[in-house]
């Protein structure tokens, strides 16, 4: 019998209100440079200090000791999902969120607008981060040009920012692939290739996506600084448990970026569209206190912040939170939840393999006696170090939904 099975078993329905809020790459590093101190210790805090005072802390494992989650990981593991037995593509995580609706056999791949110099070197992943506005325009270009690829059917749709994805849907098509970004400046596209090799419908995959490169890429060369884009997470859709069934809880999504919808989809949330600002987040919650049992509230500015190396941003992304979070107060969930789907210190400039801090609040949670949460406090914290995967059955057990094990 495996731990879900027993987890499973034990569950009781409640009628508890769970709240997940996740402030996306909230982990950071102390650094000599900013006082020692993460953008969550040099941020004013006063309501996620109230929180701490009654909370326990620890610090999360994403995956596995060493390894940097991508997003989709990170938000698996969230959702108790184990993110080495639950691959999803990128791709596919879009393009739900986007609200396509895909047909068994779509292979999706997530795509970022890039700027390319004259060799073809990839001199900014994120072509300077353009506006929604250029990305749409740029989207409808290469739609209007690439339609099919042979007998493959192409559907781009845009996305925020430089964010966009492509949908290849015909017979025989297969993923995963490997990534058509370098995944950093000064190198090349890479050919997508087969994960594995011996599969004919990656090969064919992998064949369909250079054919897109050779008719897509100039229909944007004159384009500046979106000259270029990038392919990652090319995938098809797999079998994933429900949510709702796994954990008796129905669960609901508020969330602004496309990817998270897309997460949140996979594993049965309600997508609940409109709010922009987290502030509209928290007053729309109000609003549907009722409707659920467990809210997953995504807050994705401390991960933008982390990404551009900027500490100052993403500690004042962390201070709008805090100001914002008293209208969640208001109708105060069983559980609450706050933490990060992984780290993304300002140093590093992108996601890394340090455990993210995370913050338990419940009538039975117990406190830590810490006047803060921060990485320092969670170190010390009386959830020690744990997977990431375990943080959904430990609110459920502070929602007090499990019976006892055992005689």
């Amino acid at each position: 019998m495996n731990t879900d099975t027993v987890y499973s078993e034990l569950t009781l329905k409640t009628g508890a209100k769970l709240v997940l809020l996740v402030l996306d790459g909230l982990g950071d590093l102390a650094t000599p440079e900013q006082g020692y101190l993460t953008p969550l210790e040099a941020a004013a805090t006063p309501n996620l200090d109230t929180l701490s005072k009654n909370s326990a802390q620890g610090r999360m494992l994403p995956v596995a000791p060493g390894i940097t989650p991508g997003s989709g990981p990170g938000h698996l593991a969230l959702f108790g999902y184990d993110p080495l037995e639950f691959q999803v593509g990128r791709g596919v995580i879009e393009a739900l969120g986007l609200g396509l609706e895909l047909k068994p056999g779509d292979v999706c791949a997530r795509a970022n607008f890039a700027t390319l110099d004259a060799k073809g070197i990839v001199t900014d992943r994120r072509a300077g981060r353009i506006p929604t506005e250029t990305c749409e325009r740029l989207c409808a270009m290469l739609s209007a040009k690439v339609k099919k690829i042979g007998e493959t059917q192409v559907i781009i749709k845009a996305g925020k920012e430089h964010r966009f994805v492509v949908v290849f849907r015909g017979k025989g098509l297969e993923g995963p692939l490997t990534d058509a970004d370098p995944n950093r400046e000064g190198l090349p596209i890479p050919i997508a290739k087969p994960r594995d090799p011996k599969k004919a419908g990656q090969k064919k995959m992998a064949k369909l996506i250079a054919d897109f490169y050779k008719v897509a890429l100039p229909v944007i060369a004159k384009e500046k600084p979106a000259n270029g884009f990038l392919m990652r997470g090319i995938a098809h859709q797999p079998h994933i448990p429900l949510f709702q069934d796994r954990y008796m809880l129905k669960p609901a999504a508020l969330a602004v970026y496309p990817m998270y919808k897309g997460l949140a989809q996979l594993v049965g949330m309600k997508k609940i569209e409109g709010p922009q600002t987290i502030k509209e987040q928290f007053e729309r919650y109000l609003a549907e206190y009722n409707n659920f049992d467990f809210f997953f509230i995504h807050y994705k500015y401390t991960d933008k912040f982390g990404e551009d190396g900027n500490f100052e941003a993403k500690k004042k992304a962390i201070e709008e939170l805090d100001t914002a979070l008293p209208i969640l107060m208001q109708k105060k969930p069983t559980v609450l939840a706050v933490t990060g789907d992984h780290s993304t210190p300002c140093l590093i400039k992108g996601h890394s393999w340090h455990p993210q801090p995370a913050m338990l609040h419940s009538a039975f949670s117990g406190s830590d006696k810490l006047d803060r949460f921060t990485e320092t406090g969670a170190n010390r914290g009386s959830l020690g170090i744990f997977e990431a995967k375990y943080l959904i059955r430990l609110m459920q057990a502070n929602a007090r939904m499990f019976d006892k094990f055992g005689a």
